[in-house]
């Protein structure tokens, strides 16, 4: 079993503080967010639990796809993967991450669109981290073969 470790650190309140996130790799390093970057506004530099899912399912969902491409005998030349996640409210009150919405364009040599179009979805529920996400946030795939 794999543990993966990240640490946040939050100060002052939720809308006017801000906080740091570092990863035990050292790929996030005192990395800084906010609140207004969490709900729409843009801070260069500055990141948000969102974005940081949205990281996670579109490489979870890239390699689960290179797996599934592997065990049928093809090899990806390129799987470019996009997750946009959405963050609002929820009815009753309160806030919620609502969907991550993959996009696909991928160069599979050999591939026909059909078969690609089968492994896309297979990878989609397949993906640890959709799996993670399955029953709590919509999750839409639109998959393009080059």
């Amino acid at each position: 079993m794999a543990e993966k470790k990240a640490t946040a650190i939050w100060q002052g309140t939720l809308t006017e503080g801000s906080g740091v996130v570092s990863s035990e790799s050292g790929v996030l390093t005192d990395t800084p967010m906010t609140w207004k970057v969490r709900t729409g506004g843009s801070e260069k530099g500055k990141t948000s639990p969102e974005e940081l899912i949205a990281a996670a399912h579109a490489t979870c969902y890239s390699m689960a796809l290179s797996f599934e491409l592997q065990n049928a005998g093809f090899t990806a030349e390129k799987l470019e993967v996009t997750s946009v996640v959405t963050f609002g409210p929820k009815p009753g009150g309160g806030m919620k991450i609502e969907s991550s919405a993959l996009t696909l364009v991928g160069t599979v040599p050999g591939i026909s669109a059909e078969q690609f179009d089968q492994f896309a979805q297979g990878a989609k529920t397949g993906c640890p981290v959709s799996g993670a996400l399955a029953g709590n946030v919509e999750i839409t795939l639109s998959a393009s073969l080059k």
